[in-house]
């Protein structure tokens, strides 16, 4: 996988190409349906917000699987709690800055997925304050991209039904990372 070694893309157009245009996808598929979206916050939510793409920010990580098969009540915007298992620790580098997150298995899911919840320096501030996600797909290597250019609000920012679960403290990093979806910035 190209994208997981330790430089940026040969061709950064391409990737900033991509990723705009799967920015463009959402806020399309987001306009026509009243989910997650409702119709009353389509004006102030859309287009969504983000970073500049920044090919720094898509770093290769090492996936340590975790010998934990223990079943987490996860808390949640509702207050319910969601059943998840931790996969494993991530350990990459950002900015020359060593960092780890926690990847877990979220037992209402697919199986062949990772879920990661984080919160970093921006949140409450240029993003949401209960933190972003990102997904990944699991592979056998143990090698997997971590593209902040792809992190996303919950759901819960758009709509207050949905249950979305809380980064751990483990997942709070100690940086900014500005890259992904941010938040409006307030016209008045």
């Amino acid at each position: 996988m190209a994208a997981c070694g330790s430089t940026p893309p040969v061709d950064t157009r391409d990737y900033a190409q991509r990723i705009a245009a799967e920015r463009t996808e959402k806020d399309q598929l987001f306009s026509q349906k009243d989910d997650p979206i409702p119709q009353s916050k389509k004006a102030d939510l859309l287009p969504l917000a983000y970073f500049p793409i920044d090919p720094a920010y898509d770093v290769p990580a090492s996936l340590t699987p975790s010998t934990d098969q223990t079943v987490i009540d996860m808390p949640t915007s509702t207050g319910a709690p969601r059943k998840m298992r931790k996969a494993g620790t991530l350990t990459f580098s950002l900015k020359g800055q060593p960092q780890s997150i926690t990847a877990f298995y979220d037992l209402t899911g697919s199986p062949e997925h990772l879920s990661v919840m984080f919160s970093d320096m921006t949140s409450g501030t240029e993003t949401y304050a209960a933190g972003r996600y990102l997904d990944l797909d699991r592979n056998p290597q143990g090698i997997y991209e971590l593209d902040f250019n792809r992190a996303y609000h919950p759901y819960c920012y758009y709509n207050a039904t949905y249950e979305c679960p809380y980064p751990p403290p483990e997942n709070r990093l100690k940086i900014p990372i500005r890259a992904g979806e941010r938040m409006r910035r307030s016209t008045t």
